[in-house]
């Protein structure tokens, strides 16, 4: 009985891991290093308060797919027609380019701590993420995705040997926050955008759909999204205080090797090269599989096309065909994008923007799509409200700021 229980939860984990392992991704890496060489310790408490709200808007998207057997841009279709689905489809289409061109200048900014040019490892890199979807099943695709993700965990050895000074990190929970400063609400927006991200929600209802879950899966799914949360911000907070213990005292963050220079006294030159790598190069590796998948799904949903992972090239031409241009498009953009840590920042600030547009969606797809045993009882929306008001406001207050308001 044990050993059916294990097989039944191996078989239904992934989907939630994956995305929030994706979801600190190399942009939102630096974004967390940026938030602690500029802040100190103050926005750890914007980390750990986003766990909560990471795991209710995560399975919400996961209900949906579950009991309706329908990706998110499939059932905006449904419900709200072509001309929305498009909207939607644009929609993750600006922030999946973005991601992809931070996650290949992340890759990049790797390859140069070992001295190879951008020209050498991002077609590498591209190459890489093609061949494996091509030739590989889903279930491939999730274990590699899963493999290169928890390669992230290295940042969490590099916070405990930065030795941090466990007094000033307590005192960044209660100290002052500086809400009159421009620039640390653009670092609230950023990390906001760097944890709830527009793609993650297209991503794991195709994921969910691909694997054929149902409604019996749907507590093993819960605990997937949870895990991921609880993984994914432990891994966002390592390198907040990592990046604070090391760099405040020097100033804003500007590149990634000013970061490898910082850590190589606690960790050592060399080491601390190669734990920046391992822990941004799968990070940025694993969400280059995640935010690309999610394009081309929602694409070829929108479009009413095959998207099966576990069919051959040939019997979904147009599905490879879109996911090989997504990931073309975002190595060819890196090679003309200036500063990683800037072009990063403001990839996560555009994230947040957009949220809304997508969280109006699933709200109202949680109220139309859900069959009737599963719906949000009012307990379960103002959860909801209370989690996605915040990230309204934040997105809102930003654009307010941008546009001079």
């Amino acid at each position: 009985m044990r050993s059916a229980r294990l097989t039944v939860a191996l078989a239904v984990l992934g989907p939630g891991l994956m995305v929030m392992l994706a979801d600190t991704d190399a942009g939102s890496v630096v974004t967390a290093a940026q938030s602690g060489a500029t802040w100190g310790y103050r926005l750890l408490l914007v980390q750990l308060a986003l766990v909560p709200v990471l795991v209710i808007v995560l399975e919400l998207s996961a209900r949906l797919a579950i009991t309706t057997g329908r990706g998110f841009t499939e059932l905006i279709r449904e419900h709200f027609g072509g001309a929305w689905a498009t909207v939607a489809v644009g929609t993750l289409v600006v922030t999946v380019m973005g991601a992809l061109v931070t996650e290949f200048a992340g890759l990049a900014g790797v390859g140069e701590l070992f001295g190879v040019p951008p020209a050498a490892t991002v077609p590498v890199a591209a190459t890489a993420l093609v061949a494996l979807v091509v030739s590989g099943g889903y279930r491939r695709v999730e274990i590699v995705g899963l493999v290169l993700g928890s390669l992230e965990l290295v940042f969490v050895a590099a916070a405990a040997m930065a030795h941090p000074h466990l007094g000033a990190v307590a005192g960044g929970f209660v100290s002052g926050q500086p809400l009159g400063n421009r620039g640390y609400l653009a670092l609230v927006a950023a990390n906001v955008g760097a944890v709830v991200m527009p793609w993650m929600i297209f991503y794991q209802q195709s994921a969910i759909v691909q694997k054929g879950l149902t409604a019996r899966n749907l507590r093993m799914a819960r605990i997937d999204v949870a895990a991921g949360a609880v993984v994914t911000q432990i891994v966002m907070a390592a390198v907040l205080v990592a990046a604070a213990a090391r760099l405040h005292s020097a100033g804003p963050l500007r590149t990634i090797g000013q970061l490898a220079t910082a850590l190589a006294p606690a960790l050592g030159g060399t080491e601390g090269r190669i734990i920046l790598a391992l822990g941004i190069g799968g990070a940025a590796l694993v969400a280059g599989i995640v935010v690309s998948l999610a394009a081309t799904w929602a694409v070829a949903e929108a479009l009413g096309k095959p998207r099966d992972l576990n069919r051959s090239v040939r019997h979904a031409r147009l599905f490879y065909a879109l996911y090989a241009v997504v990931v073309a498009a975002g190595a060819a953009l890196v090679l003309a994008s200036g500063s990683l840590v800037r072009l990063a920042i403001n990839v996560e600030i555009l994230n947040a923007l957009l949220l809304p547009l997508v969280l109006a969606f699933l709200a109202l797809l949680a109220h139309r799509a859900l069959p009737r045993p599963y719906r949000l009882v009012r307990r379960q929306r103002v959860v909801f409200a209370a989690a996605a008001g915040p990230l309204v406001v934040v997105a809102l207050l930003w654009l307010g700021l941008a546009l001079g308001l």
